[in-house]
């Protein structure tokens, strides 16, 4: 195919040999398979904020830290610099995150290189060499969906132990790769520790594809491995080895108010008294 303008650049420098085909066209960017150092490999062309079509975009970007304290503030303000560098932080929290969760574990593409806003990563293949399906592009059989819902979850929770959240789970960006599902399109991913609105699109992440394996499987409904799972990290208590069971027990018990407030005031009196002791002796 004729090379897209966008890849000019990459060609001239070498990391591109040539574009063979686009792969398919996102909310955020375009996907083409590219040769690469002689190498088939994919190019995520992210595309303009001004045709971009990813809502809420504020929500997702909370949590996340400018390169240093003139870009934070330049992108709170929204100046025209600051708009500048929030595109290219959207740009590159994708990349920072493909390599976060790789050092973790969790099955993502692998990175080859980021230049011109241009993503060149890992071209997931199924048994046959071809480009992989989604998710939902496949059939499943009620022990296929069990079986894959439990390894999303598994991934979920190293994801999650490596302080990140998908923000955009679903069936749509999980492709099933000849060695297994692999998770993509992560330029939305969340702080999990620095963003307010990091339980809520935890508990969507799972409720999303918990919804579309129990077409298949629909005891899997019933589960709620979202909330058990922020529990569990709430506490400080998540691992990679964590033992989930897909319930949640709400304890909807009113606190004892007048009882903690008892403990307070008896602590304090015992403060006071050990002080005024402590004056007599001096």
């Amino acid at each position: 195919m004729k090379t897209p303008e966008c890849f000019e650049i990459l060609v001239r420098n070498g990391l591109v040999d040539e574009v063979m085909l686009r792969l398919m066209s996102g909310k955020e960017a375009d996907v083409y398979v590219v040769q690469s150092k002689g190498e088939l490999c994919c190019a995520k062309v992210y595309k303009d904020a001004r045709t971009r079509s990813f809502s809420q975009l504020a929500q997702y970007q909370e949590g996340r830290k400018g390169r240093n304290s003139r870009q934070a503030r330049a992108m709170h303000k929204n100046s025209k610099y600051g708009r500048k560098e929030t595109e290219d932080a959207w740009k590159n929290a994708e990349v920072d995150a493909l390599r976060t969760l790789a050092e973790a574990g969790v099955r993502v593409p692998q990175v080859y290189d980021y230049a011109d806003g241009i993503l060149l990563m890992e071209f997931v293949v199924d048994v046959d060499g071809a480009a992989a399906p989604r998710l939902n592009d496949l059939r499943l059989t009620a022990v296929k969906a069990r079986e894959y819902h439990r390894e999303l979850i598994r991934e979920i929770v190293l994801m999650l132990c490596a302080g990140i959240i998908h923000g955009d789970l679903s069936e749509y960006n999980v492709l099933v790769g000849r060695d297994g599902m692999v998770i993509i399109d992560l330029p939305q991913a969340v702080n999990a520790s620095g963003n307010n609105n990091a339980r809520r699109m935890l508990e969507r992440d799972v409720g999303n594809i918990t919804a579309y394996f129990g077409r298949f499987a629909p005891e899997l409904i019933s589960t709620d491995y979202g909330r058990e799972i922020w529990k569990l990290y709430a506490s400080g208590a998540l691992s990679p080895t964590s033992e989930l069971t897909g319930l949640f027990v709400q304890n909807d018990s009113p606190a004892d108010v007048k009882g903690v407030m008892r403990e307070i005031d008896y602590a304090r009196i015992l403060h006071e008294r050990t002080l005024a002791r402590s004056s007599q002796i001096s």
